[in-house]
């Protein structure tokens, strides 16, 4: 179901995240900017019995979303990891099967060693989940990982 013409203009397939997540996804990014926006194709391999978009993907894709805009927008923690402390989301409304899932995320605040950020998901162009979460400011990502 996915190819890379079913992708928006200007995202290019996010190769980061580890052996999970790339195997879960495919990711998509568009940086252009101080845009910064995460997306994905929903694919029958992340439906539930109705055909739209499985909780725990929605989850999985909210908990990648928000550490990796933190990454590009704020210098302070570009190159740590950030394991996830609390996710909290919303459910607005389902992501049906086929639809194009797109998120942006803010920083709300860098401590010395959290940070807390929120976030907004639309299923084609429609807001289908709100975000916000806390993150521990851990190690530097090794520079052999792929970001």
């Amino acid at each position: 179901m996915s190819s890379h013409a079913e992708i928006p203009p200007g995202f290019a397939p996010l190769q980061s995240g580890g052996p999970f997540i790339q195997h879960n996804g495919p990711l998509y990014l568009r940086h252009e900017g101080s845009v910064v926006q995460f997306g994905f194709r929903v694919e029958r391999r992340h439906v539930n019995p109705m055909n739209n978009l499985h909780g725990g993907m929605m989850a999985s894709f909210c908990d990648m979303l928000l550490p990796l805009s933190v990454h590009r927008k704020s210098d302070q923690v570009a190159d740590r990891f950030l394991p996830t402390i609390s996710l909290q989301i919303d459910y607005l409304a389902p992501a049906p099967l086929g639809a194009w899932v797109q998120g942006e995320a803010e920083p709300l605040r860098v401590t010395r060693s959290l940070v807390f950020a929120q976030g907004l998901v639309t299923a084609d162009g429609e807001p289908c989940a709100r975000v916000s979460g806390v993150f521990k400011i851990g190690p530097a990502v090794p520079s052999d990982a792929v970001e």
